[in-house]
């Protein structure tokens, strides 16, 4: 089995690049622990291929040699934090409907080329400082646009965003992530464990 954990530096966390087969420091690293241990008699192959800063637009350029060219059993993806936070820090935007386009081309590559399960992970953003409260109006629209295209194309679904949300509830936004959108130890474990209850119903 196959597994390809796809996305922005949230995947990434770290990862040595020159190795796919090194999940680096966040959420694939426990997710795949957890997946050998719920399920110890299958054969496990698990890569990582996401990179910190990453865009929809960025991950369109290297679909084919990271994703359709790899055939995974099994792909999730995380994408989008980026193409609002650069809207911000660097005044270059990505708008809902590029958002959008740029997701359904990667979906359909994925359908029309690949066998893969899709297990799809919405973005977030947890309140950290109020200065986060201003990304709401760029981000809620895209985790629309995700819930969107999950009804399409995806085999699962992970609520990436309501889930923090209501994790917030039990501990603060700095319990989870450092600055909002990048999880400490905790927060990893727990896309971790939420990932591994939607794909387990998949395998």
């Amino acid at each position: 089995m196959r597994v390809l954990f796809q996305g922005d530096s949230v995947t990434d966390a770290g990862r040595a690049r020159e190795n796919p087969a090194n999940l680096g420091n966040g959420y694939p690293r426990y997710a795949a622990a957890l997946l050998r241990e719920r399920f110890p008699e299958r054969e496990w192959e698990f890569l990582n291929l996401g990179i910190s800063g990453n865009r929809t637009g960025d991950l369109l350029a290297r679909w084919k040699e990271d994703c359709i060219d790899i055939q995974p059993d099994f792909l999730s993806i995380l994408i989008g934090i980026n193409d609002t936070w650069r809207a911000f820090d660097s005044n270059n935007p990505t708008t809902a409907e590029q958002f959008e386009d740029n997701y359904r081309r990667l979906l359909e590559d994925v359908k029309n080329h690949t066998h893969a399960k899709i297990l799809m992970m919405e973005p977030f953003v947890l309140r950290d400082t109020p200065a986060k409260d201003a990304w709401r109006a760029d981000l809620d629209p895209k985790i629309q646009v995700v819930r969107r295209l999950a009804w399409e194309y995806a085999d699962g679904y992970v609520p990436l965003d309501g889930l923090f949300a209501a994790a917030c509830m039990e501990q603060g936004p700095l319990y989870w992530t450092a600055d909002g959108v990048h999880p400490v130890e905790a927060g990893a474990k727990r896309i971790a464990a939420a990932y591994v209850e939607a794909a387990a119903r998949l395998l």
